[in-house]
């Protein structure tokens, strides 16, 4: 058995200068596998791909309009396109609130839901409303006001239908610690000097408050006009959670 010296053996890079020849195989090989993959992919994997080439111009595609940014900022439920792959998401939150891509088709692909921020009157009294996505549009319907959402046609670039703000109407929380859950409007409390409270019940029956700034119609009654991901907006518990993991690991 061959001994080394107790210097030598107290030595970090001992290991790597024995095999420092599997090791640059190694990263020679595992170098040139990514890249062959990543060269024959139709999505760019990493931000330095989008930037570094021509496929930003193709990549988002929001509003019938081509996102010319490598980093183009993402507004719920924003509609995104990828022409190379031809498939289209929206882009939603989850239960946990993260950011979900959510795979659509048909005609769902053609409109976009938008919440209205204000509607004001501007020179020679041409009546406009803002959306919280950053969009202005003229001659809005009279009975649209503030809260409510709007149905957008892509192509034309104009409203189509609108949803109320009432008691009723189903809604997604797009803010706060409920954010992502989708349920039925049960209540609207109004206080002077304060925030407005909305209560909302999910289809589970769980109900919940928050404020009015994180409710977003997305429907009229108990229907919604948007297919919602994976979970229709109910929220688990860690219990439940598990319960569900331990009935799917049983069925498999």
């Amino acid at each position: 058995m061959r001994v080394l010296h107790k210097g030598r053996q107290s030595d970090k890079s001992f290991f790597f200068f024995k095999y420092y020849k599997w090791l640059l195989w190694f990263s020679f090989t595992l170098y040139f596998l990514t890249s062959f993959f990543i060269t024959n992919k139709p999505i760019p994997l990493s931000g330095t791909r989008v930037s570094g080439s021509k496929s930003s111009r193709v990549l988002f595609e929001s509003a019938n309009k081509t996102r010319h940014k490598s980093k183009p900022k993402p507004v719920n439920p924003d509609v995104v396109s990828i022409p190379k792959t031809n498939e289209d998401f929206r882009l939603l939150y989850d239960t946990k609130g993260r950011f979900r891509l959510h795979a659509i088709t048909g005609d769902e692909t053609k409109f976009k839901l938008c919440k209205v921020r204000s509607v004001q009157f501007g020179q020679k009294g041409i009546p406009y409303l803002n959306t919280y996505d950053g969009r202005t549009i003229r001659y809005p319907d009279p009975l649209i006001k503030a809260n409510d959402t709007i149905k957008l046609d892509l192509e034309s670039n104009k409203i189509v239908d609108f949803i109320k703000f009432d008691v009723g109407n189903v809604v997604m929380v797009t803010g706060g610690r409920n954010r992502g859950r989708v349920g039925v409007i049960k209540n609207r409390e109004k206080h002077k000097g304060s925030f407005e409270t909305i209560h909302v019940q999910d289809a589970a029956g769980h109900e919940f408050a928050t404020r009015l700034g994180n409710v977003f119609t997305i429907g009229k009654g108990i229907k919604p006009w948007v297919s919602l991901p994976k979970g229709k907006g109910i929220k688990l518990s860690i219990i439940e959670e598990a319960r569900k993991r331990l009935a799917a690991q049983v069925a498999a």
